[in-house]
């Protein structure tokens, strides 16, 4: 069956039930456990023509990290502690994913000489099964949202004894996902706030984590209506949200894990929503400006600097996480 564009979204009865979230001493051991395999995020300032705003603005371009996104952290760190643990079964790994996770599975599948079998909807991006089919991961269709495909997923787990590994809720995901804050305040040591995109909450599990330890502030950035972790704020509890974006292939779940909410209320995290009007012209202007090409996800932290969602304060060290680069370009370059 042939797989297109979708949205990954996932109900209250479709997510596992999450653990508490990592702790910092998760995260240094995640970073011993994928050094040499994942490449050290690299910084860039933003000039002022670019991002015009008070303060000193930083580019985290983890788009340019194996794979093509941040994921490539928490797989690499799932299945090389699942390998320690003697826990990878000779079937192999399986995962639902609206795309990036998936990658990122399959290339860290490899990494153990491990396959991997990969569910998707039925319209995920075309990108990201062009890569999946790449990395020789078994792609499969399931259905036509993501919740469909999770289903499949956790029928073809129990059915096959395949290890099954998740997009975003499990907390060696979230542990590596938290190593790239350290490395962006190891080039930025005196580093006050980090702007990061959010869906499921792993990647916002994992920086917050560790932002807690440095005592860096948060900016949690979502579009408008998809809008998991400022919905679950509101409420003091995850909820379900509907979901309608730009951005919705890759920040489109619908409920917020546990685990980001819980890292949360520990540290010092801001909630800020921005329209996909505005997302779209932050891809643009990282295109425009820096020749940088990203998926609408990776351009939402962006826009809140660039609407005046957030506004940072004159001297203020600000980091913004690119965290996702599998798109296809086309519409950024006039015709």
């Amino acid at each position: 069956m042939p797989c297109g564009r979708s949205a990954e979204r996932e109900s209250a009865t479709e997510t596992r039930e999450a653990p508490v979230h990592p702790t910092y001493g998760d995260v240094t051991a995640a970073a011993d456990r994928i050094a040499g395999h994942t490449r050290p995020v690299v910084l860039a300032r933003a000039d002022a023509d670019t991002v015009p705003v008070a303060g000193e603005v930083w580019f985290a371009l983890e788009h340019m990290q194996h794979t093509g996104s941040f994921k490539a952290r928490g797989a690499a760190n799932f299945v090389l502690a699942q390998r320690e643990q003697g826990m990878l079964p000779k079937v192999g790994i399986t995962i639902a994913s609206g795309g990036n996770a998936g990658v990122a599975c399959a290339w860290a599948a490899r990494l153990v000489d491990s396959a991997a079998t990969v569910f998707l909807p039925d319209s995920a991006p075309a990108v990201k099964v062009a890569r999946l089919r790449a990395l020789g991961a078994q792609v499969l269709c399931g259905g036509d949202a993501y919740a469909d495909a999770a289903a499949e997923c956790e029928r073809y787990a129990a059915a096959s004894g395949a290890l099954r590994s998740h997009a975003y809720d499990d907390p060696y995901i979230a542990a590596g996902a938290g190593t790239l804050l350290d490395e962006i305040v190891a080039q930025v040591p005196e580093l006050d706030t980090v702007l990061v995109a959010v869906g499921g909450g792993g990647l916002l599990t994992g920086i917050t984590v560790s932002a807690n330890h440095h005592g860096v502030r948060v900016v949690a950035v979502e579009p408008e209506h998809c809008r998991a972790f400022n919905a679950a704020v509101e409420a003091g509890e995850p909820v379900d949200v509907e979901i309608d974006s730009v951005a919705a292939d890759s920040l489109g779940a619908r409920r917020v894990t546990p685990m980001a909410l819980s890292a949360a209320n520990a540290g010092d995290v801001r909630s800020v929503l921005v329209s996909d009007k505005q997302i779209i012209a932050a891809r643009q202007t990282l295109w425009d400006c820096r020749r940088i090409a990203v998926e609408h996800g990776a351009s939402t932290a962006l826009a809140a600097l660039l609407s005046g969602a957030y506004v940072p304060d004159p001297g203020e060290r600000v980091a913004v996480i690119v965290c996702g680069a599998n798109t296809d370009p086309v519409d950024l370059v006039p015709r």
